[in-house]
């Protein structure tokens, strides 16, 4: 596929009105708008401020190359803006921007686009190309720049393999990766080889991009390799550089300074890697941590315990909703001894309750430790979870489970780094699972499991005790906590202890917690109903969904609108969920199922007060969005 198929005359814009960045973006959201290539455009441009949150997209040399991956582009598009006095981009060198390029892939965009895509940004790595776009006068113009430089991936590898390796200096390795995989990622491998070939140096760059990895370094090529250049903003396979020279550095680097780091690369001046996980975001070169910069302590503990949650989650989804579809014959119906007994019942609280529940404990503990020390750390995470969940020591025990299993096996992996390696194959299949389970066990029973289930009885003993004064604060605080950031740290710290509640025979606080979660999008679909003036024709349309996304719990339907207005919307659904949730305890609701909205009210010991409480708080948010929100003129 051709560039042009994606970039039109109607997604051109050669002047670019705006000045400052958020203003750009705009505008070329708008762009791409008017052409028909977006669904949602609110959803595309907070796709779009996601993306530059992590870095910022102008690499320098005049360039922006905004870009995001979502299911609000309908077709894969390109729109080109230029300003000939420049735009403050916040650009990694600190100049103006002059040509931006932003990119609009769909969830599901072929290979074939992505290629298009991603060859877009090697282009722009050309300076007499980036003149060229700078003095073209038309919109014609600018197509015919394209389709001279454009050549699809086969003639480029044709090229590659034709020309001759440089000689007298030894092959360096390198592999490239950012977030969206569309972009940067390919503007580093091009800058690398660019400079590679101009200092007489051998170089393979494996990209590994939307459409998959590419030039994927074999094991001979690494092992004859002085270095290896990882520049990458996401998790790439790591294990692979053990005991070689790695320098690690953010996708932007590789972009920026290609000159440097092949010069060190060459030199191995790079530490060893010593294979302390299977995968590895890029380092921060100034602090030595992983990941972003202000990463540390914090985020990796975070980083750790979401991909345990988020693993953990379709358990507790597909588990609580079988379990809340079989209380529809009785809360009991599943207990032989009961009258209101079916078989049927029976089988679901078997499967969705003793089962998919059963595991929650021992998965979110061995995703914990799988993210800790990649796959070597699965299985003494998961034996760990599961003693913790035989111990009655539920989550508060898979997590320490998690963590420490996770931990274990980074030890083991520095303690037996003195293996020879051709005995490397003895380490993932014995060595760390015997000597994982093992120590991971060991602790679990004779350190972790009994206070940690005492702590777990007593937690549980002092909640029933609570009068209707503290029960109604704690509701309001866990209520709030689900609306703050929605889906983010404080959402899902709230929902961890509501399951951990839950699993411990507590129903209350996840009543609160669900009623919180369901409130934002609720709410905000009450206020675009209602408060018709107050909201675009988008937002209106939009906001309907957010009606079944507040039924079903997904508390993320409300992002679009609090990314676009935060001081508005965010105080608002804080208010309303803290009020439902409050109010769910003072009715003293009682909740057993984990998931499933307004569909598993029915399962509630009040679930007309329940189903009052979260309607209350959906029209208080909704008041408050209709009393501070300006009326919006449509043009």
């Amino acid at each position: 596929m051709k560039i042009t198929e994606l970039l039109t005359k109607h997604t051109i814009k050669l002047n670019i009105e705006s000045k400052e960045k958020e203003n750009v973006i705009d505008e070329m959201v708008t762009v791409l708008d008017k052409a028909g290539k977006l669904n949602d455009r609110q959803a595309y441009k907070e796709a779009i401020l996601n993306r530059e949150s992590q870095s910022s997209t102008g690499i320098g040399e005049g360039i922006a190359i905004p870009h995001a991956k979502t299911a609000s582009v309908i077709n894969p598009a390109i729109a080109f803006g230029r300003s000939k006095d420049g735009v403050d981009y916040e650009s990694l060198d600190g100049q103006p921007a002059h040509l931006v390029f932003m990119i609009a892939a769909t969830e599901g965009a072929n290979n074939t686009h992505l290629e298009a895509l991603s060859r877009l940004s090697t282009l722009l790595m050309r300076e007499e190309i980036r003149k060229q776009l700078l003095e073209a006068e038309s919109e014609d113009a600018i197509i015919d720049i394209i389709n001279q430089h454009d050549k699809d991936d086969d003639e480029e590898e044709e090229e590659e393999e034709a020309a001759p390796a440089p000689a007298g200096k030894g092959k360096i390795l390198a592999v490239t990766a950012c977030p969206t995989g569309i972009a940067h990622t390919f503007m580093a491998a091009d800058a690398l080889k660019e400079k590679a070939k101009e200092l007489g140096v051998d170089i393979k760059v494996e990209t590994n991009g939307s459409s998959g990895i590419k030039h994927k370094l074999t094991a001979q090529e690494i092992e004859d390799a002085p270095a290896i250049i990882v520049a990458a903003d996401k998790q790439v396979e790591m294990e692979r550089f053990k005991g070689k020279r790695v320098l690690q550095v953010p996708v932007t680097a590789g972009i920026r300074r290609p000159q440097e780091l092949i010069e060190k690369a060459m030199n191995q001046d790079a530490p060893i890697y010593q294979g302390n996980g299977g995968g590895s975001s890029a380092s921060n070169e100034e602090d030595g941590t992983s990941g972003k910069s202000g990463g540390g302590i914090g985020s990796a503990f975070y980083k750790h315990l979401m991909s345990g949650v988020s693993n953990m989650l379709p358990f507790v989804v597909g588990g609580g909703i079988l379990v809340a579809i079989s209380f529809f014959w009785g809360i009991n119906s599943s207990n032989p001894d009961d009258p209101t007994y079916n078989t049927f019942a029976a089988a679901l609280k078997f499967i969705g309750g003793d089962n998919a529940l059963g595991l929650i404990v021992a998965v979110l503990a061995g995703f914990i430790a799988m993210s800790i020390a990649d796959r070597p750390g699965f299985a003494p995470g998961m034996v760990g979870g599961f003693m913790a969940t035989q111990a009655n020591a539920g989550f508060l025990g898979g997590l320490i489970a998690g963590f420490l299993a996770g931990y274990i096996v980074v030890l083991l992996k520095k303690a037996f780094v003195f293996i020879p390696q051709s005995l490397d194959g003895l380490k993932p299949v014995l060595i760390y699972p015997l000597l994982g389970i093992f120590l991971t066990g060991i602790i679990m029973r004779f350190v972790v499991n009994t206070p940690v289930a005492a702590f777990m009885d007593f937690l549980t003993n002092w909640l029933e005790s609570l009068g209707t004064g503290n029960l109604v604060l704690m509701g309001i605080i866990l209520g709030g906590m689900m609306a703050i950031d929605m889906g983010g740290p404080l959402n899902k710290a709230a929902f961890t202890f509501g399951i951990a509640m839950i699993d411990a025979g507590n129903y209350a606080p996840h009543a609160a917690i669900m009623a919180g979660g369901m409130v934002p999008p609720l709410g905000i679909a009450l206020a675009t109903t209602i408060f018709r003036n107050k909201f675009s024709r988008r937002d209106r349309e939009a906001g309907i969904t957010c009606y079944f996304m507040g039924a079903a719990f997904v508390t993320e339907g409300a992002i679009p609108f609090a990314a676009a207005d935060p001081l508005r919307v965010i105080p608002a659904a804080v208010v309303g969920a803290a009020v439902a949730g409050g109010l769910t305890e003072f009715f003293r609701v009682t909740l057993p199922a984990p998931h499933g909205g307004v569909f598993v009210a029915f399962i509630t010991n009040h679930p007309l007060l329940y189903l009052l409480s979260i309607v209350i708080g959906a029209v208080v948010m909704a008041i408050i969005l209709g009393i501070v929100k300006k009326p919006v003129t449509e043009k």
